[in-house]
């Protein structure tokens, strides 16, 4: 196996946009949980793993670690370590892209950034999601914008060299002259990465609340669109390329179609291909299904320790799924999808799946052919989702 995904489902405090699988005040269980998932990855690493038909662009990854969450930085680097340790008997860890999910509140000091960068951890992904400390504090965030500076600096002095920045825009109060400034202070910040994305409000959340009885206030749906357009400009402008919906990387001289700093575990994704995910609430891909942890921690635990492989849910997926799938999050990348990986992941070309409806959105101007490939117009870009739903 190639790719692995860890759920570290802990934070500090919920923020009031989320719907994660995140638990808060749950410190206690940080340590039984690291043993349960120890034993899910050891319980992972026994059983057989049958390789499926993968592309060269597929093959040309390299391994991935991905720590989500919730927080995985309030796991400590003797936790880190066990973790690693087991997962190593799936992923190799040499030549691994090894990324963590960091809440810039978490990792204010050097020793401890320093630490996770020699245990192999050498992507640090940072949820900032905003410079304008009034916002953080109506999202529910525990860092200031000062804070969030004060930590990326850390994580370059701890020799971390490939750093993710993660914002969102159209969010509360926020107008596109706010939004450029913040655009314009993180160009200069030197990221190798950043992830920008559209504000959704999801039921259940308290920000959803707030925003229904009419206490605050989001930019609407063109608002939202003209801040999108200005990322575009604005990266462009400053060296980044943007290689993925919601994804920039920073130009180099050693780039190829991709971005030498295009998160590779997310490439996997986009490129459909399989991967496991362990914790709890965590998803998995491995055709011809996919699979859904258990979502609570302590159901999680107890499955585990009873020795039972905590799945809750899993799905059987068809050669239609397949195909529909491996369309559509290749969409996703500006370099769009090729004709030669569609063929070694589902076994027939785009056209005999999906002759007509390539013509029709092309005629609509939001799919173009380029070379041997199918990707989205700038146009279709902007409305991505509906182009999707043509496929399904």
């Amino acid at each position: 196996m190639q790719h692995l995904y860890l759920h570290i489902p802990f934070c500090h405090r919920r923020c009031s946009y989320c719907d994660f699988n995140t638990y808060a005040n749950m410190e206690h269980r940080i340590e039984a949980y690291v043993e349960a998932l120890c034993t899910e990855l050891r319980m992972r690493a026994a059983q057989d793993h049958v390789p499926v038909p993968c592309s060269t662009e597929a093959a040309a990854l390299p391994p991935t670690i991905f720590f989500g969450g919730g927080t995985p930085t309030m796991l400590s680097l003797a936790q880190f370590e066990r973790i690693l340790e087991a997962a190593s008997a799936l992923v190799p860890l040499e030549g691994a892209e090894i990324t963590s999910e960091a809440n810039p509140g978490t990792v204010l000091g050097r020793d401890y950034l320093r630490g996770l960068r020699s245990l192999g951890v050498n992507r640090l992904s940072m949820g900032v999601q905003s410079l304008h400390d009034p916002t953080l504090r109506v999202l529910g965030r525990i860092h200031t914008a000062v804070e969030a500076r004060q930590s990326f600096e850390e994580a370059r002095e701890a020799g971390f060299t490939n750093l993710n920045l993660d914002f969102i825009f159209g969010l509360p109060g926020q107008d596109l002259v706010q939004w450029e400034a913040t655009l314009a202070a993180l160009t200069t910040w030197g990221a190798e990465h950043f992830s920008l994305y559209s504000l959704i409000l999801e039921e259940q959340t308290p920000l959803f609340a707030q925003v229904t009885a009419g206490n605050v206030v989001v930019p609407d749906d063109d608002a939202a669109a003209a801040m999108y357009e200005a990322a575009m400009t604005q990266f462009a402008a400053a060296g980044y390329q943007q290689y993925e919906i919601s994804n920039w990387a920073r130009i180099t001289p050693e780039d190829g179609r991709l971005p030498r700093y295009a998160c590779d575990h997310n490439l996997a994704y986009w490129l459909n291909s399989d991967y496991l995910a362990v914790g709890a609430g965590a998803h998995g891909h491995l055709y011809p299904r996919r699979y859904a942890n258990i979502l609570g921690i302590d159901a999680y635990i107890k499955a585990v320790v009873q020795g039972t492989l905590p799945v809750a849910t899993v799905t059987a997926l068809t050669p239609e799924d397949l195909r529909a799938e491996t369309v559509m999050m290749n969409l996703r990348l500006n370099q769009g999808i090729s004709q030669a990986h569609f063929m070694a992941r589902c076994g027939l070309t785009l056209d005999e799946a999906y002759g007509p409806t390539i013509a029709h959105l092309i005629d609509l101007g939001v799919l173009e052919r380029h070379t041997d490939r199918i990707r989205l117009t700038a146009r279709g870009r902007m409305v991505g989702n509906q182009v999707f739903a043509k496929f399904v």
